[in-house]
């Protein structure tokens, strides 16, 4: 590494010393804690994105938020060159940085690093980071840290892109570096041409009643309403009401949200009795989470969830429709057939019934650890891989052959029965790809697929929900020590360490009817998380409870909450 380069980062790095005391430990996600000790963190961060961007010689996305955490959070994601997260590969190197304890050790951090994956600092490459925010008060300081890292390395630039939905972002990179336009205005116009295409392919224009044909929205005082008001406008056939859109006086992800929602399942701020039997949906505070839920017309405060497990079910039925319908009366003998592979990605935290009702479909389902990058991976290796988490993160991954298959089908089924069904099939599952946010799960775009298959099936919010029932489950979290401590296998749903607490939860689980629980470490917070479900609510309450006790007692002090 030049002497200049050096000399660049120790005088910038020495502005912003690492907080005594803490550990910042990259999770699921990346980085996430009380935005009053990130500033040392994100402007580290943005040398690293400005690494990244040298090595892999393409454009690197930096979004700073702390999704559905409280206002007071923040953090700082990194996207990929496809859009997806940082490499796995990095995240060790991620930690390290994060941890230096003075510039000279950051410096030779990086040094190392430098020099071991041959990363060019001699001004022949110029790197570039698009960076993002969130509507977070904390975002605008932590923007300019970033921008800070960024301009610390040789050739690497910064272009702000404004406060964005970490999809928008995510989106943003892929699309430069496919050589796509990737403007916001581009990404909202990708999102309502597709949505119109399958709106206008909808068989016999079904026709729901004045209250299925309404949404509501809560936007989680986040940026994803903000946004949301945006794209409503240039969508004629989609009535949409946003509330907690952000420009109230509410705050961001309290008492509101996807994760609010989802966890708590009761009415969130803004919703009420006055919203029995309306379709309603959740979006997180970065706008990458979605949920729908209707209110029940008793006085309880509960709600109906459709979480991710159900948004999965949907659009798992609906491709495995339009696939049927593609290969129908197939030539056996053309040399162009191409049998689709299908996957659907689940974690241990999917509803038992989701999964049941995945494999009577005949859907392959596999199983993969908590975060998304687990899921996003094991998607990639179909020809359509769909994946979601039961708190309402996912999307659908279609591979470039089978893309450029389906376009090539497409053509042909124009040329020899326009407008057949077949052809209609595969100008709906070509207008899914570009709907669908490829790079990461998105509230929007999800959205909007979800509204289009309801109409596409004449079906209303309460037939969707009606597939499966749940079963009864309770999340608990329980405060330890040292989270590290436990050491899961089998896609988390095992305890390897500390011996005989598994045995211990098997004990337990073995006394309800339907009984399953599982602990896991935290990728985000100083927490184990419990997870249980049986047969009844009170059941699900009891085992989870037990099973906190237990991970309690073999991990050190704790409260549950």
């Amino acid at each position: 590494m030049e002497e200049e380069q050096k000399a660049i980062l120790f005088k910038i790095s020495s502005h912003f010393p690492s907080p005594q005391g803490v550990k910042i430990s990259y999770g699921t996600a990346g980085f996430r804690a009380d935005a009053s000790i990130l500033q040392s963190t994100v402007y580290r961060v943005g040398i690293l994105s400005s690494l990244r961007s040298l090595k892999t010689q393409s454009v690197i996305g930096l979004m700073i938020t702390a999704s559905h955490n409280k206002v007071t959070d923040n953090g700082i994601k990194i996207a990929d060159p496809s859009g997806e997260m940082l490499t796995q590969a990095w995240e060790p190197f991620a930690d390290q940085l994060a941890n230096a304890s003075d510039p000279q050790l950051l410096l030779q951090l990086i040094s190392e690093f430098v020099t071991k994956e041959n990363i060019p600092l001699d001004g022949t490459w110029t790197g570039e980071i698009l960076v993002g925010r969130d509507t977070r008060p904390s975002g605008a300081s932590l923007l300019e840290a970033a921008e800070q890292g960024i301009g610390s390395v040789v050739g690497a630039v910064a272009l702000d892109m404004g406060i964005l939905t970490t999809p928008q972002l995510h989106w943003m990179v892929r699309a430069r570096n496919k050589g796509m336009r990737a403007t916001e205005l581009d990404y909202f116009k990708q999102l309502s041409d597709s949505f119109r295409c399958l709106m206008d392919l909808i068989p016999n224009k079904h026709k729901l009643n004045e209250t299925d044909d309404k949404l509501v929205v809560d936007g989680a005082n986040g940026v994803g309403g903000e946004k949301l008001e945006i794209l409503k406008k240039m969508l004629d056939s989609l009535a949409i009401e946003v509330r907690n859109s952000g420009k109230g006086e509410g705050v961001l992800n309290e008492g509101v949200g996807a994760d609010y929602v989802q966890k708590e399942k009761v009415t969130q701020h803004g919703f009420g009795i006055e919203d029995v039997g309306i379709r309603c949906a959740s979006l997180d505070g970065d706008g990458d989470r979605l949920v729908y839920f209707t209110v029940p017309s008793n006085s309880s405060g509960d709600i109906d969830l459709i979480d991710g497990d159900k948004i999965l079910s949907l659009f798992a039925l609906f491709i495995k429709e339009q696939l049927s319908i593609l290969n129908k009366e197939v030539d056996k003998n053309a040399t162009n057939n191409y049998e689709a592979c299908l996957g659907v990605i689940q974690t241990a935290y999917a509803n038992g019934a989701s999964t049941d009702y995945l494999k009577q479909l005949g859907l392959e389902v596999v199983f993969t650890q908590t975060g998304v990058k687990y899921l996003h991976e094991k998607a990639s290796q179909y020809d359509i891989g769909i994946y979601f988490e039961a708190n309402g993160h996912g999307t659908i991954l279609f591979s470039e052959c089978f893309l450029s298959w389906l376009d090539a089908r497409n053509n042909e089924l124009s040329a020899i029965s326009k407008g057949s069904e077949q052809q209609k099939a595969a100008l709906r599952l070509l207008a899914v790809s570009n709907l669908i946010n490829q790079a990461v799960g998105d509230a929007l775009s999800g959205l909007l697929l979800v509204e289009a298959i309801l109409k596409h099936m004449g079906w209303s919010v309460h037939r969707w929900s009606d597939l499966y029932q749940d079963l009864p489950s309770r999340q608990l979290k329980v405060k330890v020590v040292d989270r590290t401590a436990v050491v899961t296998t089998n896609a988390e749903t095992v305890v390897l360490r500390p011996h005989g607490l598994q045995e211990a939860i098997n004990a337990e689980t073995a006394k309800y009817t339907r009984g399953r629980s599982f602990i896991r470490p935290s990728g985000t917070e100083d927490v184990i998380r419990v997870y249980a479900e049986a047969s009844t609510q009170e059941a699900a309450d009891n085992l989870a409870n037990s099973v906190a006790e237990l991970a309690d007692q073999f991990l050190g002090y704790g409260s549950n909450k």
